[in-house]
């Protein structure tokens, strides 16, 4: 299954130090012994139209073999927790999709 994240940080977070940081928490989530493979990005410089949306910050997508794997990562995996942890108060907004 694949888990696909996007992150829509406050206001006041846009500055690079802040960036940065966050950069390197997502980064860290890549290390989680749960998932098969991942990635992670800012919106791309596609051309604007009314069915993209370019609004978010950053977004993530995992994708986990089974879904145990993916809920082992949702309630005990340390990267995870110590990311959520960390920046729970940076965002306005998170979107979770995922697919089967």
């Amino acid at each position: 299954m694949e888990h696909h994240v996007y992150f829509w940080l406050k206001q006041g977070r846009d500055n690079s130090s802040d960036r940065s940081k966050f950069e390197a928490g997502i980064s860290r989530l890549m290390e989680s012994e749960n998932l098969e493979s991942g990635c992670w990005g800012k919106p791309a410089a596609t051309e604007k139209r009314a069915v993209t949306d370019h609004s978010w910050d950053y977004a993530l997508s995992f994708k986990f073999t089974t879904m145990e794997d993916h809920d082992a990562y949702q309630s005990d995996d340390p990267q995870h927790m110590a990311f959520v942890e960390d920046f729970r108060t940076w965002w306005e907004r998170v979107l979770v999709m995922d697919i089967e």
